[in-house]
């Protein structure tokens, strides 16, 4: 039988593929999983620097904010463009297929991960859990005990031992908690004292296995060289296997409770789950994906902003003064008393607070960067031409650095920015202030992220001082989310009684 010289050839580069692969692999395989994430899945760094830093330099100097890299990938950050691929030629831009493989094996076929049919779908049951009336009984039956009664005293005994503790890790774990609770009545009580045992039902463990989970996916940074340790099970990959099975078995689990729900209460049952579950004629493996995208939305994205939040917080003590004044003049419209849990109108008042929150998410957005394929050939405002395949980026962080956008103080914490003459919020355009997306897909979830923020901000600035531990400059490192290298170490300080009388 004879060879082809084409068969050997191909033979013999699919052989070599598979031989550096495998050296690549077994030179780096993770040494310690203790650690957390690989340092890889953690920060990109580019000739140096980390990336967002690196592009936001390229971008600020280059024409219409927008610039083209060899393989098909354009990054911008011009509201022009952000609009056109967002809202204008909506349709020529769905996520596609390359961001679609690549989080497959965490996300699947959920809202964040899909296009066309299953995520119009998918939205329109999502919708029906964020009305008003949901929205009232989420801040009195999860968000007010998960802060009143678990946050509060955490920090309180923080500020009574004179500890330092990591601000960030605490977040996480409120939003956490706060996520599960919400989206499948399930209390993960990651800020309770034992939260890592195993009566909290595993919240802790799965917590855990979702941040390496997305680390080791977003590690996948050369394009499908990724798919052969996966086939063979091998390296970062037979790593990840073992995340996403935790995270199978936690999100089943969670489906099997709030099916059983649903038998006993054939009322719309009281989670962001429970209308896929009415719904009906969806697959359990979909639900898992439900679960898992509903995770990713809500546990990273409010905890990152929060950290930013008292970081910019703790050097800037007028700031600071002005949302506590404004907290006690919002106390004193509504007749209610210091200390207590805030209503919804309350948290409506607190104008200046709503705008610092927004200030710290333009300059540290949670998620600093999204993409979108391109489906057909087109021209994009400004004049570049992009071609079908290719992945158009948007980068938050840069625009939030750019005097274009918001004026040659951009650089600057100043909350002032978004408010009128008279105190009053007032919103930017979603293609300027992409933070929660724009266009069709814009996020179902802002008004309850704004809620969950405020409410557990309000309470911690009513109640206490935080101090960051070290003068050194913070640093960011980027996964899907913008978390703060190393955390948050701050030591906590009671605000005097006589402050707020």
């Amino acid at each position: 039988m004879e060879i082809s010289a084409s068969f050997l050839s191909s033979s013999l580069v699919l052989l070599l593929v598979l031989l550096l692969s495998l050296t690549y692999l077994l030179c780096h395989r993770p040494k310690n999983r203790a650690g957390g994430p690989p340092a890889k899945a953690r920060q990109f760094v580019v000739q140096g620097r980390p990336f967002l830093d690196w592009s936001t330099d390229l971008l600020l100097k280059a024409p219409a904010a927008t610039v083209a890299f060899p393989g098909g990938r354009v990054l911008t950050a011009s509201p022009a463009v952000i609009e056109h691929i967002l809202k204008t030629n909506f349709d020529n831009y769905p996520k596609g297929s390359r961001s679609n493989s690549s989080m497959a094996d965490l996300l699947g076929d959920g809202i964040f991960n899909t296009d066309g049919h299953h995520w119009q779908i998918q939205r329109r049951i999502a919708s029906l859990g964020f009305n008003n009336r949901s929205l009232r009984r989420y801040l009195t039956d999860v968000f007010h005990p998960e802060i009143n009664d678990r946050l509060l005293p955490f920090l309180s005994r923080a500020a009574a031992s004179g500890s330092t503790i990591d601000l960030q890790n605490l977040l996480e774990r409120f939003a956490f908690d706060v996520v599960c609770r919400v989206g499948f009545g399930f209390d993960p009580a990651l800020l309770v004292a034992d939260a890592e045992d195993a009566g909290c039902k595993g919240g802790g463990r799965f917590a855990r296995a979702y941040e390496s989970a997305l680390a080791l996916i977003l590690s996948r940074w050369r394009p499908h060289l990724w798919r052969i340790p996966r086939y063979l099970r091998i390296g970062n990959e037979a790593w990840l296997r073992e995340e996403l099975a935790i995270l199978d078995d936690f999100a089943v689990r969670i489906v099997e409770d709030a099916k059983k729900t649903k038998k006993k209460n054939t009322a719309t049952a009281e989670s962001l789950i429970a209308p896929f579950i009415e719904a009906g004629g969806l697959s359990d493996r979909l639900l898992r994906d439900v679960v898992l995208n509903y995770v990713l939305a809500g546990r990273d994205t409010t905890s990152a902003a929060l950290t930013w939040f008292f970081y910019l917080l703790s050097s800037q003590p007028a700031v600071r003064q002005r949302i506590f004044d404004e907290i006690l003049a919002v106390r004193a419209k509504s007749g209610g008393s210091v200390g207590g849990m805030f209503d919804v109108e309350e948290l409506k008042d607190m104008e200046y607070l709503h705008a610092a929150i927004t200030e710290t998410m333009r300059l540290y957005p949670p998620v600093p960067l999204d993409a979108r394929s391109c489906a057909g050939n087109d021209v994009l405002p400004g004049g570049m031409k992009v071609k079908k395949g290719w992945s158009v980026n948007y980068n938050m962080y840069t625009m939030g650095r750019s005097e274009e956008i918001w004026g040659d103080d951009c650089r600057e914490f100043r909350p002032e920015r978004w408010l009128d003459r008279e105190g009053a919020f007032q919103p930017e355009s979603p293609f300027r202030f992409p933070i929660f997306y724009a266009g069709p897909r814009m996020c179902l979830g802002k008004e309850m992220a704004y809620m969950q923020m405020k409410a557990a901000a309000g309470a911690m600035v009513e109640r206490f001082e935080f101090e960051v531990v070290g003068e050194e400059l913070r640093e960011h490192e980027t996964v899907a989310v913008l978390r703060m290298k190393g955390g948050l170490p701050v030591r906590v300080t009671e605000v005097r009684r006589e402050r707020v009388q």
